[in-house]
């Protein structure tokens, strides 16, 4: 499992380096083969290779005549890029999907399980703490799955 949130900086060439603290579990289960694809918040998601087969295969069974459906298929597998992590624990990020997500310098790369979101810092601030300003003034409304949930 993917925890927290990580500060971190893209060098000069595009590479981000994984913090220390996942290298470990990425090499056990993936052999640091990742895939990073697009989402529809604007972010960039980063899945072990596993992890990413299981996804792709889900997405490729939906309906294709849903219009829906097809655009996260094209979004979503339409932009999937394998990427490897390299001796120094760097993966090079395609300037495609830098582009798309707007991450230039500064980002923020976030633990969701089983995989990574990885946003521009100030883009990921921003958004944050509107969500949060929402949800204290009660704007949110839980779907109906969620109302007995415990935190």
């Amino acid at each position: 499992m993917f925890r927290g949130v990580n500060a971190i900086n893209l060098d000069a060439k595009g590479r981000l380096a994984i913090p220390a603290r996942y290298r470990q579990r990425l090499q056990e289960c993936c052999d640091n083969q990742l895939v990073i694809t697009v989402d529809r918040d604007n972010c960039l998601l980063v899945y072990p290779l596993q992890e990413w087969i299981e996804v792709e295969h889900k997405l490729s069974k939906l309906p294709s005549l849903n219009k829906q459906a097809r655009l996260l298929q094209r979004l979503v597998i339409g932009h999937a890029t394998e990427c490897e992590l390299d001796s120094h624990g760097r993966v090079l990020l395609p300037p495609m999907l830098r582009g798309f997500a707007k991450i230039d310098k500064h980002a923020v790369l976030i633990g969701q399980g089983n995989k990574f979101e990885l946003w521009d810092e100030q883009a990921w601030n921003t958004l944050r703490d509107q969500w949060l300003s929402e949800e204290q003034e009660g704007d949110i409304e839980l779907p109906p799955e969620m109302e007995h949930l415990s935190l």
